[in-house]
């Protein structure tokens, strides 16, 4: 098993919470990296101790993922199952939650943000958005192979922060020209006084299409379709961190009124929040710990609030 916990100073791994025969490990990339790469996790399970139930994944931005296991590893997104899982793919921008079956071993996962997508990959991330897409396709075919023999050759655990770090700056592309606008995107997404975001673009002088343009190419979706996310899991997120059980009946911020709100939980869950919540989800909770320990934000999909509000 791998060594839990963080570089970063005063975390512990006691206070992720790890169900037994699980490890886990949180880390912010390099500086140089702020922006476009929103963590790095690494996450381990040993198959003679942890037998609990397979895990998820939520909406989320893009994500890159080292899979070092020794038994496969196993998707669903949607009407999509991928099995086994290569050993360096990407996960497209996703608008569902997705069930993961694994049998214990490493995975390594950056977190890409939409300004990171600009920069690192010249596809449209509309193009990718709910499926899975073997690295090597997007970034050097050499370098990726080179990066996976020296994750694996490493301890696995408290090195792979410094290997990923090296990795994304020594091949990181110039800035993109549309990072301002999507910085200015994500900030609207980030505002829960934003119900319309045409309306809301438009006061900064970002036309309809400019900003149809640069959501499809750079977030993965429509405008609407951010919003909605953006609501959903501003409103589900806390009621999955949550220590109590969640009053079902009362209205969400953001929503209407109760239905409105089980109607995108079964858009972005697929299931009601009722259903989901009875999952028994012990190493996704305590994932959601670490990372907010570690980043101050349970989950990618809201990283852009915490930015702009800082």
């Amino acid at each position: 098993m791998i060594e839990s916990g963080s570089h970063v100073t005063g975390v512990s791994a006691a206070d992720f919470g790890l169900p037994a025969g699980t490890a886990l490990r949180y880390e912010r990339p390099d500086a140089g990296l702020a922006g476009l790469l929103s963590s790095y996790a690494v996450l381990d399970a040993d198959p003679a101790v942890w037998t609990g139930p397979d895990d998820w994944l939520l909406p989320s931005w893009a994500q890159i993922w080292f899979v070092l296991t020794d038994q496969p590893v196993a998707v669903t997104i949607g009407n999509r199952h991928y099995a086994p899982l290569g050993a360096a793919i990407l996960y497209g921008v996703t608008s569902r939650a997705m069930p993961v079956t694994s049998g214990g071993g490493v995975s390594i996962v950056a977190d890409v943000t939409p300004r990171g997508w600009a920069r690192l990959f010249a596809p449209a991330a509309e193009a990718l958005r709910d499926r899975i897409t073997p690295l090597g396709e997007l970034l050097p075919a050499d370098a990726v192979a080179a990066l996976i023999d020296e994750l694996a050759r490493s301890d696995r655990g408290p090195a792979v922060k410094a290997i990923l770090d090296a990795f994304f700056l020594r091949h990181l592309p110039p800035p993109h020209p549309a990072e301002p606008l999507v910085d200015q995107i994500a900030a609207l997404l980030a505002d829960p006084d934003t119900t319309d975001l045409p309306a809301a673009a438009a006061r900064l002088g970002i036309s309809a299409r400019a900003l149809l343009t640069a959501t499809k190419r750079h977030f993965g979706f429509p405008p609407k379709t951010l919003l909605m996310r953006t609501r959903f899991m501003r409103a589900f997120v806390p009621m999955l961190t949550a220590d109590g059980r969640p009053d079902f009946a009362a209205v969400p911020p953001g929503y209407h009124d109760v239905p409105h709100f089980l109607r995108d939980a079964r858009r972005f869950l697929g299931l009601t929040p009722r259903r989901f919540l009875a999952m028994d989800m012990p190493y996704l909770r305590a994932a959601m710990r670490a990372r907010t320990l570690v980043t101050g934000v349970p989950t990618p999909a809201l990283d852009q609030l915490r930015s702009s509000a800082r």
